[in-house]
């Protein structure tokens, strides 16, 4: 499918930042301060956390200096999003949580102990927990609540509400399991005070990364519903929830329609990290079956107010329509510095016919990028080249001294080509190109003993090479086929199985699949997350984000060299070599990406002058200074499709 956006929905602008990996905590000290900002010692209380490089923001952050602090309240977003829905609880591995829930970051029905910045990378500013502090080794971590904290039932948020919920995410989710995997104990140690205590010392991530712990209030989850049933926070449930965030749920149609409320007795709205943002009264996400149906109720206006453009074609050609020749839609390519997430065909190495690296690196030869851009993408994608692309964290060339280091102890586990040759990708630019790399690729596959059997490709016992590519999106089939003909040429044989979102969802937790496109977005601070992403553990827990089933002791042992860096220098180097053993390794075959966000938005928002150099859109930033005419005559004729509201949804499956 095409580039999935770095900002995908406003539902989490935090979610993103936290799903796009942890930020690794780097000692302050490590790296220059803004003029002005104090320099903090280990064990003292501070009020924000930062990682890369000191926040420009101080003790005194009233809020971020792009947003309009007295931006009006009012009005209603319209988003769309893709499938259906059956739970409001977005916990357990099973069941397919509403638009507004997220598991990790809570969404915008929960509070995190910190909140991590869109403007700064690695930076996270107090939320529930009001301060924090930790031991000059990084044993431990210790949060302050603060007093105003408050579920959106009035009851106070307490240090038993966190503990609990610390034991109950990682029981349940494999995500909060591998990301707190070091962390022993969790305590009350003080008035409004919790304590993580973790099993080792130097892991200068962990403290940080503790902060993007979710609050979920106890008293609701261990009580009963109005039919008096003792709830059970393992199962799905549409149950509306009690939350600590700025929104909830106020009706819902199941698989349907979700619609939000703002709480108007927000215990946060005049904090930092709040203050001109969420200034949405209403916040209403309508499901539609597909990406090609959300694109007409786009254009009809009054479903989707606004959207990252994922499809250069829409972008190129698609924006011809009366709303948006006559200035009612707006889009612009917003550049941001978060760098670019790896996007590519990840090949399920559970299966044993993608065992073999030489078999991967043949599909990889046989991917003609060059061909796609021209003929699909209008030329306006780049090749993705790193699973760290765009950022200082990207390999490139031979490994260093200090990327050695760490590389020659592994070597008996690593592919020889890490030391001795550059990565690069097949670039078919040349017209003779295709020959070449399809002759290389069939030669890596015959030594991988395929051979060919008539028009088929075999393995040893006869069974021909088969791979069915998993999609939830029918235009999926437009990015896939060229890569499927490409590997008919070799004698694999192909199949594209479209199934509805849930089902999607439910085959891609349990690694039911020979290929999925994928996409693995990082920050400029990897850290504890990596395990989630590539560790062995990871690789057999039902919904890690090991699509490809990676098992490689070198690629483990370099994770805990990133985790246990001892300064920012030490984490680049180990993550050039995580890059390059993931690269030679072949597990996904790299397909593109967009360096800028391609939005576009019906004028009805206000918008702040400026944005978040970081994450580039900050949605929760905007705030309705008007409607504007939606499915006018002249947007029904140009749509010339029946409405998409008469059957928005997928059937939702029901827990």
């Amino acid at each position: 499918m095409p580039p999935v956006s770095r900002a995908v929905s406003a539902l989490a602008l935090t979610a993103f930042l936290a799903l796009s990996g942890a930020p690794a905590l780097a000692q302050e000290a490590a790296a220059p301060a803004a003029p002005g900002t104090p320099t903090r010692q280990a064990g003292e209380w501070r009020t924000s956390s930062s990682l890369i490089r000191p926040s420009k923001y101080g003790d005194d952050f009233a809020h971020y200096d792009y947003v309009n602090p007295d931006a009006p309240k009012g009005g209603r977003l319209n988003l769309q999003t893709s499938g259906t829905f059956d739970s409001f609880n977005p916990f357990p591995v099973r069941g397919t949580p509403a638009a507004g829930f997220a598991a990790f970051g809570g969404g915008i029905a929960y509070d995190t102990l910190m909140d991590q910045a869109p403007d700064e990378p690695g930076v996270s500013h107090g939320l529930i927990a009001e301060a924090m502090r930790y031991p000059d080794d990084f044993s431990s971590v210790t949060f302050r609540l603060d007093p105003d904290a408050r579920f959106q039932d009035g009851q106070p948020i307490t240090a038993d509400d966190v503990i609990w919920t610390f034991r109950t995410v990682t029981r349940l989710s494999p995500l909060y399991a591998n990301y707190y995997h070091n962390v022993t104990s969790a305590e009350v140690t003080g008035e409004r005070e919790v304590t993580f205590r973790f099993d080792q010392t130097g892991n200068r991530e962990l403290p940080n990364i503790m902060g993007d712990l979710v609050v979920l209030p106890r008293h609701f989850w261990e009580g009963t519903d109005a039919q008096g049933r003792k709830r059970d926070i393992d199962n799905p449930t549409l149950e509306v929830p009690v939350g600590s965030g700025p929104y909830r749920v106020k009706a819902y149609q199941p698989g349907s329609t979700v619609t939000w409320e703002r709480v108007p007795d927000y215990w946060a709205a005049d904090k930092g990290p709040r203050r001109g943002r969420f200034n949405y009264d209403e916040i209403r996400y309508t499901y539609f079956r597909d990406q090609s149906a959300g694109w007409e109720a786009f254009k009809r206006g009054g479903f989707s107010d606004y959207r990252s453009e994922n499809s250069a074609g829409r972008w190129a050609q698609g924006y011809d329509f009366p709303a948006f020749r006559d200035g009612r839609v707006k889009k612009e390519a917003i550049p941001s510095e978060s760098g670019e997430p790896m996007q590519g065909f990840v090949l399920n190495t559970r299966r044993e016919k993608f065992s073999d690296p030489r078999t991967r690196h043949a599909l990889t030869l046989a991917y003609n990028f060059q061909e796609m851009n021209r003929s699909l993408f209008y030329g306006q994608y780049a090749r993705t080249t790193s699973y760290f692309q765009g950022t200082e964290l990207a390999s490139s060339g031979l490994p260093s001294e200090a990327e050695l280091k760490i590389l020659e102890p592994l070597r008996a586990e690593i592919p020889p080509e890490v030391f001795t040759t550059p990565f690069t990708l097949p670039d078919y630019s040349d017209p003779g190109a295709e020959r070449t790399y399809l002759r290389e690729a069939f030669e890596l596959l015959t030594q991988a003993g395929w051979k060919r059997q008539g028009s088929q490709l075999v393995n040893a016992k006869g069974e021909p090479f088969r791979i069915e590519f998993l999609a939830a999106d029918p235009s999926s089939s437009r990015v896939i086929d060229p890569f499927a003909n490409q590997l008919k040429r070799l004698g694999i044989e192909t199949s594209t199985r479209i199934v509805d979102a849930s089902q999607y969802q439910a085959l891609a937790d349990n690694f039911d699949y020979d290929v999925v496109t994928d996409v693995m977005a990082q920050s400029l601070s990897p850290g504890n997350e990596q395990r989630d992403f590539w560790s062995s553990a990871a690789a057999s827990q039902p919904g890690s984000r090991n699509a490809a089933g990676i098992r490689n002791p070198a690629v483990d042992a370099i994770i805990e060299k990133i985790i246990y860096a001892p300064d920012r220098d030490s984490l680049v180097a180990a993550t050039h070599a995580l890059d390059r053993v993931l690269l030679w390794n072949f597990y996904v075959v790299p397909q593109y990406h967009n360096p800028n966000i391609w939005l576009a938005w019906w004028d009805k928002f206000g918008m702040p002058e400026r944005r978040p150099a970081y994450a580039g859109i900050d949605p929760f930033s905007w705030w309705v200074k008007g409607e504007v005419p939606v499915n006018t005559p002249a947007d029904q004729a140009a749509a010339g499709a029946p409405d998409p509201a008469a059957a928005p949804a997928i059937p939702a499956s029901r827990p």
